[in-house]
């Protein structure tokens, strides 16, 4: 029971502590996809801890859990854990725990079926607006040009991904802007960027008095454009991903004085202008293996009274 509370207060620390930590970093956005991997490993080390913590529990409650759990284990290691003490609560504790991780399958179920559907609704739309020639397949050609008087350009996921770029966004964009746009949109592609943002909304919208999910929400949705926008300033230059964002969103009237729900725009064309140097390759090395290590330490906690027993 010892290991199962402890697994319990570690998993809590974690949530309280690294969303307040992280921000605090001055390397994050001359790093997001850094910052993506220590935000991955936090939560992961949040939702192991939990996971770990709902098991010992369990094997404490029901002998029949216990058996599965510790079936190859030598007697001495079984009595490490003292799984016999504090019946009632590990049982309790193991059913809020066992419903949360069913309420974490259904909600990301919930998401990614509401996902399919949303592009599925587009990509009828888009076949609306703009029919196949004959002899076309869909999803052949991976640029899309549809009639539009607003300047905008998106990327559409799926088997076959497609970039749909506006004619407003063609007469606006100049030089190898356009080409800007489609290796940002193909960065978010390759990195499966979509995945993330599915996880990190069915998390925040399961708990939504969880603080550690809502910033992991909020997080992925900013570093994963501030990914791509790399993505893109290395192939064509800063300066003409700066200027293709500000081509494309000044219509919106996000680069004025009165906050609007695209704030992080203008931040993301400074942040391009600005060129702050990345981090040394040592230290990004440095941090991912540091961030690797945070869901090792609630692994750790569960075994260190079994390897104990053992030596």
């Amino acid at each position: 029971m010892l290991v199962s509370l402890a697994l319990l207060a570690l998993g809590a620390l974690t949530a309280v502590v690294g969303p307040r930590l992280l921000p605090r970093a001055d390397w994050v956005e001359r790093e997001p996809v850094v910052a993506l991997w220590v935000w991955q490993c936090v939560v992961g080390a949040v939702l192991l801890s939990f996971a770990l913590s709902m098991t010992f529990s369990a094997a404490a409650a029901w002998q029949a859990v216990r058996g599965h759990v510790f079936a190859p284990a030598p007697r001495g290691v079984v009595e490490a854990y003292e799984l016999g003490t504090h019946q009632p609560w590990s049982a309790a504790l193991a059913v809020v725990l066992a419903g949360g991780g069913l309420w974490t399958g259904a909600m990301l179920t919930r998401e990614i079926r509401r996902a399919a559907a949303r592009r599925r609704l587009r990509r009828g739309e888009l076949l609306v607006h703009a029919p196949l020639l004959p002899g076309e397949e869909p999803g052949e050609e991976p640029l899309v040009v549809l009639e539009g008087e607003r300047p905008d350009a998106w990327w559409m996921p799926g088997a076959a991904p497609q970039l749909v770029v506006t004619t407003a966004a063609l007469r606006r964009l100049k030089g190898r802007q356009l080409d800007a746009v489609l290796a940002h949109e193909q960065g978010h592609a390759r990195a499966r960027h979509d995945w993330l943002l599915h996880c990190s909304a069915a998390l925040a919208d399961g708990f939504p008095g969880v603080p550690v999910f809502a910033a992991f929400r909020a997080e992925m949705h900013r570093l994963v454009e501030l990914a791509a926008d790399d993505v893109a300033s290395r192939r064509f230059g800063r300066l003409t991903i700066a200027l293709a964002l500000v081509e494309l969103n000044e219509h919106r009237g996000v680069f004025g004085p009165c906050p609007t729900p695209d704030s992080e725009l203008p931040r993301r064309v400074n942040r391009l202008l600005t060129a702050a140097p990345r981090l040394t390759a040592g230290r990004r090395l440095r941090l991912t293996a540091a961030a690797a290590l945070v869901p090792v330490v609630p692994l750790l906690v569960a075994f260190v009274p079994g390897l104990s027993a053992l030596g």
